[in-house]
């Protein structure tokens, strides 16, 4: 049997949910061979994942969204480097209660990317997701050598906000390490950089943007991807338009300029955990996540989980806290049943506080169901 779930946000890791089902399946059937392989979409818990799963967990010292030292985590293992946005400019690293829409930089991603380098990485595996920032990357690019200049020749300032006054833009600095690795974007999201489906207007507003600051990061951002494009050419354009370029508050597109190759973020991450080796092994999968819902199926975890899963003919099954899909949904997305929280406790907020033990609950319904 093979555990393969995401986190349970705001209550449980990856790890700790695949701890927590092992635990209820084991307390039905003691003696049942259980497998687990946390899993990641490129979001948060991207490296807890490739640690969970034998990669090395480094460490690096870099700024924060608003410029403040953190200290950042990465994974590394055999030349690949598992390297996650949301680490060094997620919205966990705002202050309690701060969010900082216009000004927040990726700044420290590119000095994470850097560090990767620094420590021997061929192949780069760029996790976004969970972004603090709107600013397309100039941060990122900034920390890795490029230069972004307002009309007197002066760098702008940090954040999307500020990208209004670019005037030229100079990448002749850019790190050159980055035209010989292996470079992928991974992202669960394939929204375009600017317009009504790209970073600002569909991101921003969770992010602390009101109505103005959105056509404020719009307009900056478009205005950023003119000023490259006449800087390395047409391409900018293309860049901005490619699916991925609007994921993380627009680091996608610093990305796919940097070189970088999108692929969606499960898709990745199956690959890089070593996931086809683990489902040949299992005769059952469980999968999940706080909420299956309709964006499970746009590329979420547990979704790549089950196509991986049925491609191989083996069965699915979904633990989670809340449970938004009808059964017609789950069974074409390859999952065979779902068992969410509320099932066992109705009051979320309950859920919520004992989530491990109602989970272990569940599992242990799952292995009644399956195994007995």
């Amino acid at each position: 049997m093979l555990i393969a779930a995401d986190k349970f946000k705001g209550s449980l890791t990856a790890v700790q949910v695949a701890e927590r089902v092992t635990a209820g399946l084991r307390r039905a059937v003691p003696e049942a061979v259980v497998e687990s392989l946390p899993v990641a979409d490129g979001g948060e818990g991207t490296v807890d994942a490739a640690v969970a799963a034998g990669f090395e967990r480094r460490e690096a010292r870099v700024a924060g969204p608003l410029g403040e030292p953190v200290t950042a985590a990465y994974a590394l293992r055999d030349g690949t480097a598992v390297v996650e946005m949301a680490e060094a400019g997620g919205l966990q690293r705002l202050p309690a209660g701060v969010l900082a829409p216009l000004t927040a930089s990726t700044y420290g991603a590119g000095e994470l990317l850097r560090a990767a380098l620094d420590a021997g990485a061929t192949t780069l595996v760029f996790g976004v997701g969970g972004s603090a920032t709107t600013d397309g990357g100039a941060g990122m690019l900034t920390a890795l050598g490029a230069r972004f200049l307002d009309a007197d020749g002066q760098p702008v300032g940090p954040g999307g906000g500020a990208l209004r006054e670019v005037a030229t833009a100079d990448l002749s600095g850019l790190d050159p390490r980055f035209a010989e690795v292996g470079f992928v974007l991974a992202s669960d999201v394939d929204n375009p950089l600017t317009g009504p489906g790209g970073a600002p207007a569909v991101y921003g507003p969770q992010k602390g943007a009101s109505p103005q600051d959105v056509q404020v990061l719009d307009a900056a951002l478009s205005r950023f991807a003119q000023v490259l494009e006449e800087a390395i050419g047409p391409r900018a354009a293309e860049y901005a338009l490619a699916p991925g370029a609007g994921a993380a508050g627009g680091i996608g597109y610093g990305a796919l300029v940097l070189g970088a190759r999108f692929r969606p973020g499960i898709e990745v991450m199956l690959d890089v955990l070593g996931f086809a080796p683990a489902l040949e092994r299992a005769t059952l999968v469980i999968t999940g996540e706080g909420s299956l819902d309709e964006q499970t199926l746009h590329g979420k975890a547990p979704a790549g989980v089950a196509a991986a899963a049925r491609a191989a003919g083996k069965e699915v099954v979904a633990v989670c806290g809340r449970l938004a899909l009808a059964p017609q949904a789950l069974g074409r997305a390859g999952i065979r049943r779902a068992y969410p929280l509320t099932d066992v406790e109705p009051d979320v907020q309950r859920c919520i506080a004992q989530a491990g033990p109602i989970l272990e609950d569940v599992a242990e319904r799952i292995a009644r169901d399956f195994l007995g």
